[in-house]
């Protein structure tokens, strides 16, 4: 097991140092699980805070937050990651043995073409296949300048029947994920991987309870990931009315703006330079009061972040204000290089530097300053 030491950061004058597995990121996005099945991660969730968690609390869509209590009569605080990654779901087997298939969350086609891909079966048997479409030889010089449909891609698995791929034990519904496997690029801080889009926030989740179980809290936390936030938010609801939380944060991913041809007008953040807070999304207007709490941490701290505004997507923390009568929610994200594709990349530091972030602002959490959030609307 391999460590990486975290920056050091400062809670009020006193100075603290986490340690993070880099075994975990692997594990964890080398995992399959697109959204309706997470089991894999979920399981991987369990194994990292066994030993820290006080109980698992699931619920009914299979959303698993860990449960430490740092002062039994203080606010309850949700922070969660989600485990479900972009994939596709087998929906036919042709006669000559290809899968037909659906996306599971948000694809642009012209990243799906000849790429290697898992299929999981339901009793976790693994194949492997490659995507495949009309070789350009064969189109039209108009049809060539036309990005694919989805429809018209298939997944070769090297079989010659539908009856072979059948006796392999694969069926309509199974999952088909990205293949690739997680490395460190050339040395640098930059790590490569398929799912960062939302291991890395499920990692975080992870290394912010094991930091605070050490350091201590005033909070009854619920640390953990939900389920199927890439069709639509809709684990968050469920989670979000099991526990019951006072404060949520959505720790998830965003879009980075550092690559030839982006505009700042498109997307600002670069990677290494800190976390993103969300000001505003598709889905949710960050709750003032504690948009402001969190950038007075930050700053107070001198943890890096960047304002980040996203007009075209959004986070669990869209689902999760709007539940019960209303709660205070932020989404704090990690930038990410080629989001929703087969390969995505990362900093390290960015991840260091959103552990430190949350662990802080919960650090900061009683009665007295949710209320003073709540108050600030």
């Amino acid at each position: 097991m391999s460590e990486i030491t975290l920056l050091h950061g400062q809670y009020q004058g006193v100075i603290f140092t986490v340690s993070i597995n880099e075994e975990l990121l692997v594990q964890l996005t080398q995992a399959n699980g697109i959204g309706g099945n997470e089991g894999q991660i979920r399981q991987l969730f369990k194994d990292a805070t066994k030993d820290v968690a006080e109980t698992f609390l699931e619920d009914g869509l299979g959303g698993v937050f860990a449960q430490h209590t740092g002062k039994a009569d203080g606010p309850r605080v949700m922070i969660a990651g989600h485990m479900d990654e972009v994939g596709f779901m087998v929906s036919q087997i042709t006669d000559k043995g290809f899968l037909k298939f659906v996306p599971i969350g948000g694809w642009w086609s012209q990243v799906v073409l000849a790429q290697q891909v898992t299929i999981t079966t339901r009793d976790g048997k693994t194949f492997h296949g490659v995507t495949g479409s009309k070789p350009p030889h064969v189109l039209s010089a108009e049809a060539r300048k036309q990005p694919v449909d989805l429809q018209d891609v298939f997944v070769d698995l090297g079989a010659s029947s539908k009856e072979e791929v059948l006796s392999w034990g694969i069926r309509p519904g199974d999952m088909i994920t990205p293949y690739i496997e997680t490395r460190r690029l050339n040395g640098t801080p930059f790590l490569l991987g398929k799912a960062w889009d939302n291991r890395i926030g499920v990692a975080v989740a992870i290394e912010v309870l094991r930091e605070l179980v050490v350091s201590g809290h005033d909070t009854v936390l619920f640390s953990g990931a939900n389920v199927q936030e890439e069709v639509g938010l809709r684990g968050a609801k469920a989670a979000t009315h099991l526990l019951r939380p006072d404060i949520t944060i959505a720790l998830d991913t965003g879009t980075a703006g550092d690559t030839p041809g982006m505009t700042p007008k498109e997307a600002d953040s670069e990677l290494g330079k800190g976390p993103q807070v969300i000001i505003y999304d598709a889905s949710m207007i960050a709750h003032k009061g504690l948009r402001e709490f969190v950038i007075d941490i930050a700053e107070e701290e001198n943890i890096p972040f960047q304002y980040t505004f996203i007009t075209g997507g959004g986070t669990d923390a869209g689902a999760q204000h709007q539940s019960l009568d209303g709660i205070p929610s932020i989404a704090i994200t990690i930038p990410v290089r080629y989001l929703h594709s087969h390969t995505s990349m990362i900093h390290e530091d960015d991840y260091k530097n959103t552990i430190r972030l949350v662990t802080a602002i919960i650090k900061r959490l009683n009665h007295e300053s949710v209320q003073q959030i709540r108050d600030n609307a």
